[in-house]
């Protein structure tokens, strides 16, 4: 669907034409202009998708201040990081349809006012219990508004320039919104005090929630199949155990029964849900695009990307402030270079998707995502900080490309009708990335002989995973390089 036009259509027949549509294929990226009402729905999606990023991370540096102020044991402080990732990536697929059959921007405003609710909550929390409930309802929001903004950008922007441009803007504020959270949470954290930074997102809910209404146009299928409820079952089940049973080894370790159970349980959802799926008239997810080498390797990309570069954060907080004694405040302007890094790298990454097309550009991103990682080695017991302040930053301008070229990637060649699914599919993939990194490999650097020690061996197979998953997508996509 193009801004300007109040519904979704299916057929390029009615579709009228609108100033959103006017750039045509042969511009680049870089050089469409987007009018200014496209430029406001762009505001509006990007904010909100920011605002869920930023969520991810304004709360890592302060989560020892936290929990001396609630009673959270350190142990447990990693439930709140595990309370919000639990239902932020087992609904977003669930949500994704429900969006494309009853109303992207109802739902989209819906997850808004939960969202914002949610903070409210987190932030005025009393005890561990309000405020794990009030992180989980803010994944509950975020699995609402991640998918429902995605889809409301493609629909919006024609495929083609325009929507590579959008798709470049919104990856470009999603990683900003990570790394600068990094660098708001320290400063915030020694300012103001923990809660303020829940607070912020309250903010950030209320002035999202009050300009999109006026703003976004209303899209959904224009027909109403029926909602594959054992689909969404198995699927949401299955996600949930798989990413509860890996959230729950990076506090104890593979070693317990209850984590090897759980994760047999999702494994076996996930496994009933293709069943599902392959026998449903009207799926949850169409297998057949699953079998898309684009929505299959692209995904792989972006699952890779978002869970190894997660990953890397999360080590080097814990090297940078336990290893080199640096400050939450030192350790946020670190990653606030990082930040500034990635924003560079937005610039461009259009550009060399125009040039290289998003295939390509996916795989040699990963490819360097990987290296500047290997690069990380070199940190030392009593020095480092330069070197990682730079390796870092390298390697998140390689993991936004990566970002982008992936979403690109998955999204084209898709018809309006199935957006909300094809963006539900990225979605999940970043979000479960974004979740599973740090149960399977974070927990390396806790439970080796030294901390020190444990984040070289997950440098190491961070990089690894990296090269390889760079390697694959480029042999996978290999002959279909434009996109």
């Amino acid at each position: 669907m193009a801004i300007d036009t109040p519904t979704t259509d299916t057929g390029p027949t009615t579709a009228a034409p609108s100033p959103a549509q006017a750039p045509t294929a042969p511009q680049s990226p870089a050089g469409v202009r987007l009018g200014g009402r496209a430029k406001l729905v762009l505001f509006v999606l990007c904010a909100a998708q920011f605002m869920v990023a930023l969520d991810f991370s304004v709360l890592n540096v302060a989560l020892p201040t936290l929990g001396e102020d609630l009673g959270l044991s350190r142990s447990a402080l990693q439930w709140a990081v595990t309370a919000f990732a639990l239902p932020s990536g087992g609904f977003l697929l669930l949500f994704g349809r429900i969006a494309d059959l009853f109303g992207r921007k109802k739902l989209f405003l819906t997850g808004l006012a939960l969202f914002g609710a949610a903070s409210l909550l987190a932030t005025l929390a009393w005890d561990p219990a309000s405020f794990l409930t009030g992180r989980a309802l803010q994944g509950l929001g975020a699995a609402v508004i991640v998918p429902t903004g995605m889809s409301l950008l493609t629909t919006t922007f024609p495929e083609g320039p325009l929507r590579d441009k959008a798709l470049g803007i919104s990856g470009t504020l999603l990683s900003l919104g990570f790394t600068i959270g990094m660098v708001l949470g320290g400063v915030m954290t020694d300012t103001l005090g923990w809660r303020s930074t829940m607070g912020l997102l309250v903010a950030f809910a209320v002035v999202v929630l009050a300009l999109a209404p006026g703003l976004l146009p209303e899209s959904r299928t224009p027909l109403r199949p029926r909602l594959d409820v054992p689909g969404a079952v198995t699927v949401t089940g299955g996600l949930l155990a798989v990413i509860y049973a890996l959230s729950t080894a990076a506090r104890r370790g593979f070693g317990g029964v209850d984590v090897w159970g759980t994760l047999l349980v999702g494994i076996a959802l996930l496994a009933a849900f293709v069943v599902v799926e392959s026998r449903s008239r009207e799926p949850l997810v169409s297998l057949p695009m699953l079998r898309r080498r684009t929505v299959a390797w692209g995904n792989l990309g972006g699952l890779v990307t978002f869970s190894m570069m997660s990953t890397v954060i999360f080590v080097l907080t814990l090297y940078l402030q336990e290893t080199l004694g640096l400050s939450s405040f030192e350790t946020g302007l670190i990653f606030g270079v990082q930040g500034l890094a990635s924003a560079v790298a937005g610039t461009f990454a259009a550009r060399l998707i125009g040039r290289f097309g998003a295939r390509r550009t996916l795989a040699a991103s990963l490819l360097g995502q990987g290296v500047f990682i290997a690069a990380l080695l070199g940190l030392g017991t009593h020095s480092g900080a330069l070197l990682a302040t730079v390796a870092v930053s390298l390697a998140s301008m390689c993991h936004l490309g990566a970002i982008i070229s992936y979403g690109v990637t998955v999204t084209s060649g898709v018809p309006d009708a199935e957006q909300g699914l094809a963006t539900g599919l990225v979605t999940t993939t970043q979000q479960v990335g974004l979740t599973v990194g740090i149960p399977l490999l974070g927990v390396l650097a806790t439970t080796q002989g030294s901390l020190f020690d444990g984040v070289r061996t997950v440098l190491a197979i961070d990089a690894l995973i990296v090269v390889a998953a760079a390697v694959l997508v480029g042999l996978g996509l290999r002959g279909r390089a434009r996109a």
